[in-house]
């Protein structure tokens, strides 16, 4: 598998996110109906920065071998935030009443990333 896509589309994802949650907290949280006070705002920002955190070390690795023993710690981290990330979703996806769209469309983008890493880390990587 070509990795240099997944990473790339992976790190572009993810620095969307964190750009969103940076510039725009107190929008995202007024959208779904959060009490928009200083702490809230506070852990969206956090959030923020391991989502960009996140998305440079894809960018920054997506030119490397990755799978089986190489970059493990890359391959391995990417699976369990996107792993865990759609157990969450997935679990949430059956209770949601508003904004159903968006957490599907994220559901469905976390599984596939899921699935991609999962294959990456089990395989040999291939030139």
């Amino acid at each position: 598998m070509n990795t240099k896509i997944l990473m790339t589309t992976s790190a572009i994802f993810l620095a969307i996110i964190g750009a969103l949650l940076s510039f725009l907290p107190n929008e995202i949280a007024d959208y779904f109906n959060v009490e928009s006070n200083l702490v809230t705002i506070l852990f969206l920002q956090i959030m923020s920065a391991l989502y960009l955190g996140f998305g440079i070390l894809n960018w920054m690795a997506k030119g490397t071998l990755i799978g089986g023993i190489y970059n493990r710690p890359i391959a391995i981290g990417n699976l369990m935030h996107f792993g865990v990330g759609a157990i969450a979703l997935v679990k949430v996806v059956s209770n949601i009443e508003t904004h159903s769209e968006i957490i599907i469309s994220l559901t469905a983008v976390y599984l596939i990333f899921a699935l991609l890493f999962a294959y990456v880390f089990k395989t040999n990587p291939t030139k």
